[in-house]
């Protein structure tokens, strides 16, 4: 899958990744290959994807909005803490 994390001032993230887990306001959610579309809001708390060789990376947001089509997934972030 492809993933691409922006915020207003840059990339953050634009990899391929085997799972993503977001912090989804209804509830966490982890994305795995061939997953159904969705659009979603996103809830603070840290949005972690695992690289093809099996690294994790934890990405830290406040709020923003999840796109998902065809193994490529988009978010935008409205704040990445440092």
């Amino acid at each position: 899958m492809e993933l691409l994390i922006v915020s207003p001032v840059r990339t953050v993230c634009d990899t391929d990744v085997v799972k993503v887990f977001f912090p989804g306001a209804a509830g966490g959610l982890e994305i795995f290959p061939g997953h159904a579309p969705l659009l979603t809001s996103l809830a603070p708390g840290e949005i972690v994807y695992t690289a093809p060789d099996g690294k994790e990376t934890a990405v830290a947001v406040r709020a923003g909005c999840v796109r998902l089509l065809k193994d490529r997934i988009e978010a935008c972030v409205e704040t990445v803490e440092p």
